[in-house]
């Protein structure tokens, strides 16, 4: 039996890449800011020694797309904002990292989707990146100023 191999749309690999180059921003800001405010995971490599910028240092913001068929705002890409420590996180910290958080990715969605109408939700303890998410779309090459 002949082995199936599935490709991705190229379209969908170049805008999650530059999804995930905008949220590599996001958490370099993070880290920067707050490098050394609480002790690592020990399994966890210091900041920009992991395979991914969300491997290693203090945050993860990992994201997924979900289809949204329990969401109000429908199909988008859902994110949570984590911690990777074992030190107790104060509540109102927390909720100032996520405050943080949400208004790095407003500041940068302008400069990584110019043109596309995305917005930032809240639900529950995560975050949905929601709008157009057009493919299609014709976006300029990255930045070029990304750390």
């Amino acid at each position: 039996m002949a082995l199936e191999v599935h490709h991705r749309n190229p379209r969908l690999e170049r805008w999650e890449e530059r999804l995930n180059r905008m949220f590599d921003q996001v958490d370099h800001v993070l880290e920067e800011r707050y490098a050394g405010r609480f002790r690592l995971k020990p399994s966890r490599p210091p900041h920009g020694e992991g395979v991914t910028r969300d491997a290693d240092g203090l945050f993860d913001l990992g994201i997924s797309f979900s289809a949204g068929l329990t969401s109000q705002n429908g199909p988008g890409y859902v994110f949570q904002v984590r911690l990777a420590t074992t030190d107790p996180v104060p509540t109102a910290f927390r909720q100032q990292i996520e405050t943080e958080v949400a208004d790095l990715v407003n500041r940068e969605l302008p400069r990584f989707f110019p043109g596309l109408d995305l917005r930032l939700a809240r639900e529950g303890q995560a975050f949905r990146l929601f709008g157009d998410l057009s493919l299609d779309a014709d976006l300029p090459p990255l930045p070029t100023d990304l750390a």
